[in-house]
């Protein structure tokens, strides 16, 4: 079992809000003690009016660089399809010096395809957008490793996905914390299946911390997920007015549980 401490997220979804709405939610945010603030890679809201006011995401990361000072931040998740792996490199470098090292590089293979369609990617099928990822990941290690000046840390990378084959072995073999989701039976066979990816390719399971989204009470759920090795919690909250009780909830689960 990790002997991880607990860290709450929470994902503020930069829809169907105004800017300045985001930026205090970010400060609430973080005054409440979230350890990561996250936003999303997408172009359109996911849920409620399709074409609702919308924000793009690492302009607010870079935003939120200099808003905040304490609280890691990063997307959940950036999607690979919307920019050449070099040119993330780069911008995760940038935000993480202007965030004194606080950024998480959170990365997905993509899948909404209104994003795609409306700005002008290939959509292609599930495998393909995996295939480039697989692809894209050495390659972002490799121009960070190049980049003048360097990242002030090796900058965590986060993977989000389940699929048991692909991601898993992509988690197991690139990735600092993994994003998973599902009920608790679900999330414990695909950490199940984590490990044997882990042991295959020569690395402690133990490295990579678990993540999942959160609803509902930290009493009622929060136990068992942490029982299962889940050490990073994180509740989403969308605009326009960003209520944050669920983040307070859970912060205060968090500091009664690391004691």
């Amino acid at each position: 079992m990790s002997s991880r401490a607990i860290r709450i997220g929470v994902q503020l979804q930069p829809q169907h809000a105004d800017y300045q709405a985001i930026r205090r939610a970010a400060a609430e945010a973080e005054e409440i003690g979230a350890d990561i603030l996250f936003n999303w890679d997408h172009f359109y809201p996911l849920y409620g009016e399709p074409e609702g006011k919308h924000f793009e995401c690492w302009t607010i990361l870079a935003a939120w660089a200099e808003q905040t000072s304490r609280a890691e931040i990063g997307a959940l998740v950036t999607c690979n399809s919307y920019r050449n792996p070099e040119l993330l490199a780069d911008m995760a470098r940038t935000v993480d010096h202007i965030s004194d090292g606080r950024l998480i590089l959170g990365l997905g293979a993509g899948w909404f395809e209104k994003d795609y369609d409306e700005y002008g990617y290939e959509f292609g099928t599930a495998g393909g957008r995996l295939a480039d990822l697989a692809q894209a990941l050495p390659r972002i290690e490799s121009r960070l490793d190049k980049l003048n000046p360097p990242p002030t840390r090796d900058i965590p990378k986060l993977i989000g996905g389940g699929g048991e084959k692909k991601t898993l072995r992509l988690v197991a073999e690139h990735a600092d914390i993994w994003h998973s989701f599902g009920d608790a039976p679900t999330i414990e066979r695909k950490i199940g299946i984590l490990q044997q990816h882990c042991a295959d390719v020569g690395r402690d399971a133990a490295e990579i911390e678990i993540s999942t989204g959160v609803e509902g009470k930290p009493a009622d759920v929060g136990g068992t997920l942490y029982d299962l090795g889940v050490r990073l919690f994180t509740v989403g909250v969308g605009g326009p007015d960003y209520d944050l009780s669920a983040l307070r909830e859970w912060v205060a689960w968090r500091d009664e549980r690391n004691g």
